[in-house]
């Protein structure tokens, strides 16, 4: 039982960052939106986005007081390639 619960995604990565990015493949959302589906806070959820803009993951559009955040193409091939992997993660756990 204590090796299974090491297998999978937290024993690669650090799961909210890879939340944030999925989330972001639907499509453009604000900061507040993406805090809610990864279950973050506002705060954590904002520093790490800054921190993607600074790889070019994502960027930002200022539409009135509000920004939205949407994920470059270079983010977007990163996206989708932590989502692959999770998957294959996801299918490794169910056969240990």
């Amino acid at each position: 039982m204590a090796i299974k619960q090491k297998l999978g995604p937290k024993m690669f990565f650090r799961l909210k960052p890879v939340k944030m990015l999925i989330a972001l493949k639907a499509g453009p959302k604000y900061a507040t939106i993406i805090a809610k589906e990864t279950d973050c806070t506002y705060s954590h959820t904002v520093k790490l986005l800054d921190l993607f803009k600074e790889y070019d993951l994502v960027g930002f559009e200022k539409k009135g007081r509000i920004k939205i955040v949407k994920l470059t193409e270079f983010g977007d091939d990163v996206a989708k390639g932590l989502d692959s992997i999770l998957a294959k993660l996801g299918r490794m756990k169910d056969k240990v």
